[in-house]
């Protein structure tokens, strides 16, 4: 018997004829219509998503005393953030390796959430609590109080809009607003894991509860479905999106891992920041980039990567069939030397070399909003 954690919306997924597999220790869906029909449900309309798995830790106290505890743990400056702004960064380690991936919420300069995936949570809340200073700064893990559910794609902005009886074209891309509704204040953001615009909703889970069903039978007509895992890891690695336990991990660094954009320098030294910013100065002797095939055949992880004359490079971290590109596409770690748009490489998918391309960009262009 299964003793993965199940979200408040378990037996609703079962309800709606929902496949479930264990995903970092919760029970989740996998799929419900098919992948396919959820993955383009999401990319031409819009995407419903149970995210309630993940964690919210809240970080309050003395403003000086929270960036410069929240700044030598991370590698973005948190200080730049402005109220009501999110952040993606990085809780790392003190080899560099990362603990989590997360978005950082500024609620005012005494009041911050972490938003840490559902897998690291607990790791994250306990490294924070480890490294907390004598006094000025407390650490409240709220996970088992939020619900949280996404809802992405072109259509996201209307069908949330209209339901909710909201003008959401304020909250700006990495932003968020406190809402007031049903009698409840609720979290709603902007930011997304699909490469397609969309919403973060974080409130009670009774309300979650009611949202999650309102949303599908209000969005219906729209072409909204209700989305798993499946199709969000489609999504998330056609907009080449890092994924823990796959692209990152507790010994590569935000640069080998492919987030060398959120690494700053800052007034004040962070875990391992000289090795990181000298990767990010010089170059990693590895790092994690983007390859699609120009053969039939799909990637999956840990398959070798080859160059032309068939030598060993790397290695795949992620892979799949596009169901927007209509090919193999996936991510590797690679040397970083071999590291050029459009280099011919080879895939080795079982034992037998596959033709494929580097490609440094993101395979998609989606409706996520950039501004």
């Amino acid at each position: 018997m299964s003793q993965d954690r199940k979200t408040p919306l378990y037996e609703t997924h079962r309800s709606l004829g929902a496949k479930m597999i264990p995903f970092g220790g919760w029970d989740m869906p996998v799929q419900y219509s098919g992948i396919i029909a959820e993955h383009t449900a999401t990319r031409e309309a819009a995407g419903l998503f149970d995210v309630s798995h993940m964690g919210e830790i809240f970080v309050t106290g003395q403003p000086e005393k929270i960036l410069e505890f929240l700044e030598s743990l991370s590698c973005n400056t948190v200080s730049s953030l402005e109220n009501f702004q999110v952040q993606y960064n990085a809780i790392l380690n003190q080899q560099g390796g990362l603990v989590d991936d997360v978005t950082i919420y500024k609620f005012s300069p005494e009041k911050y959430m972490i938003c840490s995936n559902a897998s690291n949570y607990e790791a994250v809340s306990a490294h924070l609590k480890k490294h907390l200073p004598e006094n000025g700064v407390s650490i409240d893990d709220q996970s088992a109080l939020w619900h949280q559910i996404a809802i992405q794609g072109p259509k996201a902005d209307r069908i949330l809009s209209e339901y909710l009886s909201k003008d959401l074209s304020k909250i700006l891309y990495y932003r968020f607003a406190m809402l007031s509704w049903e009698g409840e204040d609720i979290i709603v953001s902007r930011t997304g894991y699909t490469g397609e615009d969309g919403f973060e909703i974080y409130c009670s889970v009774p309300l979650g509860l009611k949202l999650w069903n309102g949303l599908l039978e209000f969005g219906k007509p729209f072409g909204l479905l209700p989305c798993g895992l499946g199709a969000r890891d489609t999504l998330r690695i056609e907009a080449k999106y890092a994924l823990y336990g796959h692209e990152l991990n507790e010994t590569w660094t935000p640069v080998e891992s492919g987030i060398g954009w959120i690494v700053k320098e800052k007034k004040k030294p962070y875990f391992a920041s000289d090795k990181i910013l000298s990767q990010k100065k010089n170059g990693p002797p590895s790092k994690i980039v983007g390859f699609c095939l120009t053969e039939a055949g799909v990637p999956r992880e840990n398959f070798r990567v080859l160059d032309a004359d068939g030598n060993e490079i790397g290695k795949t971290t992620s892979g799949t069939f596009s169901p927007s590109l209509k090919k193999g596409i996936g991510l590797a770690l690679i040397r970083a030397e071999k590291i050029k748009d459009g280099e011919p490489i080879q895939i080795e998918i079982r034992e037998q070399p596959k033709q494929a391309i580097i490609v440094t960009k993101p395979f998609i262009e989606g409706s996520i909003r950039k501004n």
